[in-house]
C-alpha cells in the first residue's frame, strides 16, 4: 500500500527513494475512491460466495433449524400445549437478533481465514485504503444477515406468525436487527485479527454467543429468573433487541429497548471499529 520512486545518485545509478508511509498514502485517498474500493472489494467477497454456495448453508439453514426447533421443543411448555403460535410471536422476533449475533461471528472466521491464505498479502500491494476490506467484509455480511432474516421470516408466518402493528414497524425491526449486528461484526473481526486460528475465533466466539442468548429474553420471559439473572439480563443488549422487535411487531412500548439497543450498537462501535482498524493496519 506505499510506494516508492527511485533518485539518482551521484555516480548516476538509481536508488530507490525511501517507501512512504502506508497510512499516509491511505490518507491521502478520497472518500470516493475509498467508496469504489468497499464496492470493488464486496464484489469480490460476493463471487466468493458464489463459486463457494456451502458457505450460505448457514444463513440458509440455521433460520429453519431454530424457528422449528424452538417453536416445537419450548412452544408448549413456554406458552402453554396448543399455543404454539402464540410463542412464534414471541421467539420469532428474538431469533432475529440471534441471527445477527450468529452470522457476526463469520466474519472473524473469514478474515482470519484471509490471512492464513495469503489474501490480506495481495491486498497489502494494492493502492487501497486498509478500512475498506473490513468495510467491504461487513457489507457482505450484511447481505447474509438479511438473506438469514428474510428465511427465518418465511418460516415464521408459515408457523402462525402475525404482524399486530405494520410493516413499516417490522421494517423498522429488520433495520435495529441489521445495526446491531453490524456492531457486533467489529467484535468478531477484532477476535479474528488477535487470534492464531480460525478455531480459537469460534471457541471464544461460543465463550461470548452462549452467555448472552440465553441469559436473554430471547426465548423465555424473565420473569421467573432468579433476581441475579434478571439483572443481567435487563442490561444485556441481546435482551433489548429482542424486546424491541418484539414489541414492533406485536405493539408495545419500544422507545426505551430501542434507546437501548441503538446506544448498545454505537458504544460497541466507537470501542472495538478503531481497535480493529489499528490492528488490521499492524498485520498488514
Amino acid at each position: 500500500m506505499s510506494t516508492a520512486t527511485a533518485t539518482k545518485s551521484p555516480s548516476g545509478s538509481r536508488t530507490p527513494a525511501p517507501a512512504r508511509p502506508a497510512s499516509a498514502a491511505e490518507d491521502r485517498i478520497g472518500l470516493r475512491a475509498n467508496l469504489r474500493h468497499i464496492g470493488a472489494l464486496a464484489r469480490r467477497n460476493a463471487l466468493q460466495i458464489k463459486q463457494d454456495p456451502e458457505s450460505m448453508f448457514d444463513a440458509v439453514l440455521m433460520p429453519v433449524i431454530f424457528i422449528l426447533l424452538f417453536v416445537y421443543v419450548f412452544g408448549g411448555a413456554i406458552a402453554g400445549k396448543g399455543n404454539n403460535d402464540a410463542y412464534v410471536n414471541y421467539v420469532a422476533p428474538g431469533l432475529m437478533a440471534m441471527m445477527g449475533m450468529n452470522i457476526a461471528m463469520a466474519v472473524g472466521v473469514g478474515i482470519n481465514d484471509d490471512f492464513k491464505k495469503g489474501v490480506m498479502d495481495r491486498f497489502r500491494t494494492m493502492p487501497i485504503a486498509r478500512s475498506s476490506v473490513l468495510v467491504a467484509k461487513i457489507v457482505v455480511e450484511i447481505g447474509r444477515m438479511l438473506v438469514a432474516t428474510a428465511i427465518l421470516l418465511g418460516m415464521s408466518f408459515l408457523l402462525g406468525l402475525t404482524i399486530h402493528t405494520s410493516v413499516l414497524h417490522l421494517l423498522a425491526a429488520i433495520g435495529l436487527s441489521m445495526v446491531f449486528g453490524a456492531s457486533l461484526m467489529w467484535v468478531f473481526i477484532l477476535l479474528g485479527l488477535s487470534l492464531k486460528t480460525a478455531q480459537a475465533v469460534q471457541g471464544m466466539a461460543m465463550l461470548v454467543l452462549m452467555p448472552l442468548q440465553f441469559g436473554s429474553s430471547i426465548f423465555a420471559p424473565t420473569t421467573t429468573m432468579p433476581d441475579w439473572l434478571k439483572a443481567f439480563t435487563d442490561y444485556n443488549p441481546l435482551s433489548n433487541l429482542a424486546d424491541a422487535a418484539r414489541n414492533l411487531i406485536n405493539g408495545g412500548p419500544v422507545a426505551h429497548s430501542v434507546w437501548m439497543t441503538l446506544g448498545w450498537a454505537l458504544a460497541i462501535t466507537v470501542v472495538t471499529a478503531p481497535l480493529a482498524v489499528a490492528k488490521f493496519r499492524k498485520k498488514t
